[in-house]
């Protein structure tokens, strides 16, 4: 890291600066308590750029990246934008070309918060779920046979390798270790229908489980029956681990039960120490209260300390490590005071309640 912390900052489109403007007051507040520094340099990609260039973002863009500790991504989406232009040629676009190849989902119920489950607290929510982040449907292996004709075919590859689905198994069962909970790392897949990327990935963890990881428990779901157990019995799950797809599924579902978009955060990762991994809120840009400081900002500020845990651990720097746990308190004495986690009804704007997760800290 050498002796500043550098983050290149995507504000994005509609509510996204917003939200980012009180994720970075906080890292502003937590770093002369953790006796660190940093900078932050804002880049303009997203829907506005677009529409203005007609670019996304090169590969020579996206090599900039590089030279930074980290990127903190605001939101991506814009209303005269279509679908996919965006998603595909910013964010997919960054996670495969620096190698992103975790997302790492916490689900986790804060205090004060209401949950849509009946008789479900804290105690109930605090799993986390490792995805693979550039294999799978994603990876963009397909195309089109007679597009526009009556004999149109479309096709869209799951792409499995060993490799892919080894390196994240690993990162899995070593996050699992880490958190020290209850040691329980459950694979979710569809191994009775998706019979050849099913079983690689299942003798992967067995096999891996087998031979290194021996005082970590193996479970196993279908991606049908986890959705369920998540709704029936989350309290089951410690760490899970799911390829990109289901990920991507199961995550949207573990965000309404720990209070939804407003509170979950994420971070798509390289774990090599010297990779570039970005974090974000997963709320999406929200254009109709753009301008309004109405948006709930606790799930942005979530993925800046979410981002200084990660990159403090990557980097041994204990003091970022320490920072991002301190944040992560602040945001639990915090949402107690706020009515709602929903935009507008939070009793608070959103200036105010960055405020109030500063001051906690």
């Amino acid at each position: 890291m050498g002796d500043t912390l550098k983050i290149a900052v995507l504000g994005g489109d509609g509510t996204g600066p917003e939200v980012t403007r009180e994720a970075c007051k906080v890292l502003a507040a937590i770093a002369p308590l953790e006796n660190f520094k940093f900078e932050t340099t804002e880049f303009d990609y997203g829907g506005e750029r677009y529409l203005k260039s007609g670019e996304v973002i090169t590969e020579q863009q996206i090599d900039e990246f590089r030279q930074f500790d980290a990127i903190y991504l605001g939101a991506v989406g814009h209303p005269e934008v279509p679908p996919g232009i965006l998603e595909k040629g910013l964010l997919l676009a960054v996670r495969f070309q620096l190698d992103q190849y975790i997302n790492l989902r916490p689900v986790k119920l804060y205090p004060g918060v209401d949950c849509p489950l009946k008789g479900k607290g804290p105690e109930h929510i605090r799993f986390e779920v490792v995805r693979e982040n550039t294999e799978g449907l994603y990876s963009g292996a397909g195309g089109f046979m007679r597009k526009n004709t009556a004999q149109e075919i479309a096709t869209q590859e799951m792409i499995a390798t060993r490799f892919g689905a080894e390196r994240c198994l690993r990162f899995a069962f070593e996050h699992c270790r880490q958190r020290k909970d209850r040691n329980q790392l459950t694979l979710v897949h569809k191994t009775n229908v998706l019979t050849y990327a099913g079983d690689l990935w299942f003798r992967a963890f067995e096999e891996i489980g087998e031979a290194d990881y021996s005082d970590i428990e193996r479970d196993y779901n279908h991606i049908d029956a986890a959705c369920m157990w998540f709704v029936k019995n989350p309290e089951f799950y410690d760490t899970l681990v799911v390829p990109n797809m289901f990920g991507d599924i199961i995550t949207d579902l573990g965000a309404m039960i720990q209070g939804g978009l407003g509170v979950a955060s994420g971070g798509n990762i390289n774990p090599d120490p010297a990779g570039c991994s970005m974090f974000e809120p997963m709320g999406g840009s929200a254009p109709k209260y753009q301008g309004k400081d109405v948006i709930n900002p606790i799930a942005a500020i979530a993925a800046m300390g979410m981002l200084l845990r990660v990159v403090g651990d990557q980097k041994e720097e204990s003091n970022l490590v320490q920072a991002g746990n301190r944040v992560e308190e602040a945001i639990a004495k915090t949402t107690p005071r706020m009515k709602s986690m929903s935009a507008g009804k939070m009793g608070y704007s959103t200036p105010e309640v960055g405020d109030l997760v500063a001051e906690a800290l």
